[in-house]
């Protein structure tokens, strides 16, 4: 069985630390799914880490080439920003062959993915932040930039409460999450239920 996690979540609410903690856990096994952006790269980033920084030239490309597989695009304050998922090799599904992989993922593109492969187990993880405490973090976060974009963080903050709302979760069975108050605590717990999945439970 072939498994992709998709770790979903309002900005600000430590899914990038909870998924590093998954990622370097050796006993899930898991592989990341590097996703593709066109939105400038940020400081302490990297190319190939967080996502494929990609211009509007290459997304094209590809998009001719069919092969994405989805795709999002957000008008932010700086213009339009895409966010898409490339079939380029990095999800293999093979009969007979155990392969998990984890993605940080929206609501949209996990419907999307849960679509695309028909023989593959996606699974949401919604990871939960109260949207006082997940406000102050946008906000220290901005503040460590170079460049302070704190029109665009309140655009993606005001964005996430539609985008999260309690109708779009229902609309994609989600219907349990997991608090994260600490990410070492959230991280493990997460970790019991990826591999209770794993064993089929």
């Amino acid at each position: 069985m072939t498994y992709i996690f998709c770790v979903i979540g309002k900005s600000s609410t430590g899914k990038d630390t909870v998924f590093d903690l998954l990622l370097n856990d050796s006993s899930l096994s898991l592989q990341k799914i590097v996703t593709y952006t066109t939105r400038p790269i940020r400081a302490g980033e990297t190319d190939g880490r967080e996502y494929f920084f990609v211009d509007e030239d290459e997304e094209e490309r590809l998009s001719k080439e069919g092969k994405i597989i989805e795709r999002r695009s957000y008008d932010t304050v700086y213009g339009k920003w895409d966010y898409f998922t490339v079939n380029d090799g990095q999800i293999e599904v093979s009969e007979g062959q155990d392969k998990c992989y984890i993605v940080i993922a929206t609501l949209e593109s996990f419907a999307r993915l849960k679509n695309f492969y028909k023989n593959v187990k996606v699974v949401p993880i919604y990871i939960y932040v109260e949207d006082g405490i997940r406000l102050l973090r946008a906000l220290e976060r901005e503040r460590a930039q170079k460049v302070h974009r704190y029109d665009e963080m309140c655009r993606r903050y005001l964005g996430d409460m539609k985008d999260f709302s309690d109708e779009k979760l229902k609309e994609c069975g989600i219907d349990h999450y997991f608090e994260n108050e600490d990410s070492q605590r959230t991280a493990d717990e997460i970790a019991s239920y990826i591999r209770s999945v794993q064993r089929g439970g």
